[in-house]
């Protein structure tokens, strides 16, 4: 992989694309997984991203609130601890929801026993939906975890503007931790939840941006296609497979697919490339079900897009 990227003004340096745990218990067992994980870090990546709700959302398909982490921490267990940075979040697990400081605290402990480790390298506030929480105490309780060492840097997900303005302030003002990341939701048909306010301030504070569902659930890999219907989990309205019906989709599909066959690559590495490139974005998230997924990411550091190319997609995926 190519040289490593700070985050923020942190002293954390991630590789080109972060590996996403969603999938780790999944729709990857735990075979898969760990051999998705052995051939990322062999070939040079050390960023991985899971949360302490993986993967909590669809409990009909068998899956459990905290198995990626598990599934990460035995992997981590028989590694160099300081070879890989990792990535959870606090706030959408059922028995750890929202953010009170008491449940911040709690739920962190609870990730670095199910991780096997004795710290997290970046750990999110994964969604505020409690808007009653004040910034200030959401912040504080954070700072302590990075005071105790639990935590080396801390970052954000699904958070509104002005609270994430609201937090980066009172950081500044009392000398606390700061965000230095944030995760927003952003891919080429995913435009407009990044772009606009939420990169404005993470440019002007000199944050990083480290989006999610870069592939939008696969989307962007091409095997969602309009009318066609895919056996997979991912492939439900709202995710993977509520793209393929809409006019953006459509368009963005069939760029990818003019700039991936002039470099005789897959849709996947265009649609990474592209997102790496935009401003403020220092390592996309992807995951991979397989370790033959991976090489299509793996890519990206190979592939250079002309300006043209670039605004071919900018075109296609304009909203």
């Amino acid at each position: 992989m190519t040289e490593l990227r700070a985050l923020g003004r942190s002293a954390l340096r991630v590789s080109s694309f972060c590996l996403g745990g969603n999938v780790f218990g999944w729709t990857a067992d735990q075979e898969q997984s760990v051999a998705v994980l052995d051939a990322y870090t062999a070939a040079g990546g050390n960023f991985i991203d899971t949360s302490d709700s993986y993967m909590n959302y669809f409990p009909e398909q068998g899956n459990q609130p905290g198995q990626s982490e598990t599934i990460i921490g035995g992997w981590l267990a028989r590694r160099d601890r300081d070879s890989v940075v990792v990535a959870t979040k606090v706030g959408d697990h059922p028995q750890y929801l929202g953010l009170k400081p008491a449940t911040i605290k709690a739920a962190a402990d609870e990730s670095l026993r199910r991780l096997r480790t004795d710290h997290i390298d970046l750990y999110y506030t994964h969604f505020d939906r409690d808007e009653t929480i004040p910034v200030e105490d959401i912040i504080t309780a954070l700072d302590d975890l990075v005071k105790a060492g639990k935590v080396r840097t801390i970052a954000t997900s699904n958070i509104s503007p002005e609270r994430l303005s609201a937090s980066l302030a009172f950081s500044e003002r009392e000398g606390l931790a700061r965000y230095e990341v944030l995760q927003p939701q952003y891919n080429l048909v995913s435009r407009d939840t990044y772009e606009g306010p939420k990169r404005d301030i993470v440019q002007r504070a000199g944050l990083s941006c480290v989006p999610y569902f870069a592939l939008a659930s696969g989307f962007l890999t091409g095997k969602y296609r309009p009318g066609e219907t895919v056996d997979n989990p991912r492939a439900i309205p709202g995710m993977a497979g509520g793209y393929a019906d809409t006019e953006r989709g459509v368009k963005v599909l069939q760029a990818l697919e003019d700039v991936a066959t002039a470099h005789e690559v897959e849709l996947a590495t265009v649609a990474v490339a592209w997102l790496a490139r935009q401003p403020t974005v220092a390592s996309p998230i992807a995951s991979a079900r397989t370790v033959e997924q991976l090489k299509a990411l793996f890519a990206l550091d190979d592939l250079r897009l002309s300006d043209g190319e670039l605004e071919t997609l900018d075109t296609a995926s304009a909203f």
